[in-house]
């Protein structure tokens, strides 16, 4: 018996031995573990973030333009079209089909899931990974992917593990979640959410649906594979099993899964470059202004705001609505204005297509002229060291280039083989446009179209170009001549040939303008020749005020550009831009208050902290008075002149180039509209500037070249060119009553001494109509 407890008591000693080592394995392994996670806390396993970095994590965040209305215009970025949102602004479907895929216990972990961890341990990863949501941000934000030994990954993964851990304690879930949604590259420049969702379903996050949400959430496991562009089959299928993971924890019911698992993507791709989406030229501009601004305003550090990186916002002026209603306009009018230079301008009608009086010998200077100032010019130059000689024998080579084209009354593309020097004359074979609108009193600029396609047409006609101004320059030498001699819409002048002798205003020869087609006859109110556009009596009318008096007004209405003080001004020869004539036109509407155009309301830091507020800049130019009646005056312009299809229906015609009917003037305004028409010399420039109390609008449409225009006045002319725009433009505008674009009357004066009632008038030739214009380019 003695025996048998002696063997047992051998036994417990020899299992305590073994409990002994099992306690100093385990405690040495979490004391281990405990030394390689505190290592690694230390940074001595590879860098770590700081305090700072934590609570500040750098990433690229591209600078938003907002419109009036709110609504993101663009962005400027160089690699990260990143703008963060916070966790209010994800719709909880996103937020759920996260949590379901990538981390279903995301709530109840602190950066490290045991349950995953022990899982993938176990099953060598088969049954899937142990990263959560914590574990994934603190990859994207501080690490990049390993692809070095397993050592060195097992190391990234413990540094991961510390980071996680910190970041739980630094920031709450929700904001982990937001700032992972932010951080990831969702490919074709949708960094982030925000990008993504407007990117691929051209709307704000808050909005998207349960399968949108669940297509971006199945793209975290490898969104180059899984791209929807280039493998919509593949991401197809990998949002069903987001879809799946959303039934099988309860965020959605089986009958949802079902159905949304047999819909399709749903893709409404609207990709966000430069050179792409709405009010590009606008944003063209506005990259040169935000880089002057920059240049003249520091950080706190005295170090520069980066444009591209630092998540400025811009907020502008111009309204995203009247913005696509302009741009709109020109995608309507232009193809078909141009359908019909192109059959005037054919080979077989004009051998030296698309130029107009020009010679073989004018035509190749002006070609090489182009030449030498286009990008390829520069790129071989200078980038590539080539000779002259070498970059001319290049323009002389096929090559394969994608061109820019109207296809079916829209604006498209087509890959061709074409020599570089022909690309050029096709080019320039193109009419041009520019539109700018601004509300008078504010200054606001509401919409900025500087020509028909960014991608191919870079050159801004709105602020950059600057072209002859022809008859809208008259009412600057009306408004002089109201406000010296205070002349009313009703006084008469004889429409006769009228001269200006040599040297009276410095003028180096004798000036005897003609009027249009040669015609003239009796007396006219200046009402009816403004209307008609009679050369003969604003003749007259600045031999009264003198070049000079018109020049000092035109420079206080805002008009920077060179007005040489002579008397062929009166017929608008100065090259001025669109940007500096609503501005002056503005003046009138605004009663004799010039305000300068305004495109930045104010810019604010990431953090919201305004960095600049506009202050508005206004002066007084001219009274009340004269404003008014100047106004009035350019009423007639709509009534009774070249601006009054705007209030007739024209014809209805078919097009068989288009297979369709084209409306005449579908206009039909009834309202109050002051405006003005202007054609240049040999129809190179066609204008129209229309007005109402609350609106100021001009259109310029015309060649990149003055040799390339229409060969008569019927199509060349600023009423055929330019007015369809506004009239198109203003039609929409008026449809939608959220703009409150004004319907009234322009305000009259309290104290009106002059006459602006003419309809007492026996003068017949107030009765005289506009000049012909085609119907099917009118709609």
């Amino acid at each position: 018996m003695a025996k048998v407890k002696k063997v047992k008591k051998e036994t417990i000693q020899d299992f305590s031995k073994y409990i002994r080592w099992f306690w100093m394995l385990f405690l040495g392994g979490v004391l281990i573990v405990f030394l390689v996670f505190l290592l690694a806390s230390w940074g001595l396993l590879g860098d770590m973030p700081d305090h700072t970095q934590l609570e500040n994590p750098k990433t690229n965040l591209a600078t938003e333009i907002i419109s009036s209305d709110g609504k993101t215009l663009g962005k400027f970025y160089l690699n990260d079209n990143r703008t963060p949102i916070t966790y209010d602004e994800l719709p909880q479907n996103l937020v759920d089909a996260l949590v379901a895929t990538e981390d279903a216990r995301f709530h109840e972990h602190s950066g490290i899931d045991a349950r995953g961890t022990l899982r993938a341990i176990a099953f060598f990863g088969k049954n899937g990974g142990a990263s959560t949501v914590s574990q994934q941000l603190a990859k994207q934000l501080f690490h990049k992917r390993e692809k070095a030994n397993i050592f060195k990954k097992l190391s990234q993964k413990i540094r991961e593990w510390v980071i996680a851990t910190r970041l739980e304690r630094q920031y709450t879930k929700e904001e982990i979640i937001a700032q992972y949604f932010n951080i990831y590259d969702f490919l074709n420049n949708a960094d982030g959410i925000r990008s993504a969702s407007r990117i691929y379903f051209s709307k704000e996050p808050k909005d998207l649906s349960i399968k949108e949400s669940a297509m971006l959430v199945g793209m975290f496991k490898n969104s180059a594979l899984y791209n929807p562009r280039r493998n919509p089959v593949g991401v197809k299928n990998r949002r069903n099993v987001v879809l799946y993971q959303m039934e099988k924890y309860g965020y959605i019911t089986k009958k949802v899964k079902d159905s949304l698992q047999k819909t399709e993507l749903g893709l409404k791709y609207s990709p966000e470059s430069h050179r792409e989406g709405i009010a590009t030229y606008f944003r063209g501009y506005l990259d040169g202004y935000m880089k002057k601004w920059i240049k003249n305003n520091l950080k706190p550090d005295g170090t520069k705001y980066n444009l591209y990186n630092d998540g400025l916002k811009i907020y502008t002026t111009i309204d995203s609505r009247m913005q696509k209603y302009a741009e709109v306009a020109v995608q309507q009018h232009m193809p078909r204005l141009q359908a019909e230079f192109f059959v005037q301008n054919t080979t077989k009608r004009n051998p030296t297509t698309p130029f107009l009086d020009l010679n073989k010998k004018e035509i190749n200077s002006l070609l090489k002229r182009s030449m030498k100032q286009s990008e390829r010019w520069r790129h071989m130059k200078f980038d590539l060291k080539k000779s002259d000689k070498e970059i001319e024998a290049s323009f002389t080579k096929p090559a394969q280039m994608t061109v820019f084209t109207w296809k079916e009354g829209r604006a498209s593309e087509v890959d061709t083989i074409m020599k570089p020097i022909d690309s050029i004359r096709y080019y320039k074979s193109f009419l041009r446009t520019g539109v700018m609108s601004m509300d008078p009193l504010t200054g606001h600029v509401k919409a900025w179209v500087g020509g028909m396609n960014y991608r191919h047409f870079q050159y801004d006609m709105v602020k950059q170009g600057k072209r002859q101004v022809g008859s809208t320059f008259k009412p600057f030498v009306y408004a002089t001549a109201i406000d010296q001699l205070h002349y009313s819409p009703c006084d008469e002048f004889p429409d006769t040939p009228f001269c200006i002798e040599e040297g009276k205003f410095g003028n180096a020869e004798e000036w005897c303008p003609k009027n249009a087609g040669g015609e003239y006859g009796g007396n006219r109110t200046l009402k009816n020749a403004l209307a008609n556009s009679v050369n003969t009596i604003t003749a007259r009318l600045i031999d009264k005020v003198g070049p000079q008096t018109v020049v000092d007004l035109a420079k206080k209405l805002g008009i920077k550009s060179d007005v040489p003080s002579v008397p062929s001004i009166a017929l608008g020869v100065p090259e001025i831009s669109l940007y500096e004539m609503v501005g002056a036109y503005s003046t009138f509407a605004n009663q004799g208050v010039y305000t300068k155009p305004v495109m930045v309301t104010s810019i604010e830091d990431k953090n919201g902290t305004v960095l600049y507020q506009f202050k508005p800049e206004t002066r007084d130019v001219i009274s009340e008075e004269t404003a008014y009646v100047t106004v009035k005056l350019m009423e007639g312009v709509t009534q009774s002149g070249s601006g009054a299809r705007l209030r007739t229906k024209g014809a209805d015609k078919y097009r068989a180039d288009y297979k369709e009917i084209i409306t005449g003037y579908p206009y039909q305004f009834t309202n109050p509209i002051a405006g003005k028409t202007g054609t240049t010399q040999n129809q190179s420039d066609g204008w129209f500037m229309g007005m109402v109390p609350n609106l100021v609008t001009g259109v310029w449409v015309g060649g990149e070249d003055r040799a390339v225009h229409f060969k008569t006045v019927k199509y060349g002319q600023g009423a055929a060119m330019a007015l369809p725009i506004w009239g198109l433009y203003m039609k929409s505008c008026y449809a939608d009553e959220s703009l409150n674009v004004s319907k009234a009357s322009f305000e009259k004066p309290k104290n009106l001494s002059i006459n602006v009632d003419c309809s007492k008038e026996t003068n017949d030739n107030d009765e005289e109509g506009p000049e012909e214009v085609p119907d099917d380019l009118s709609f």
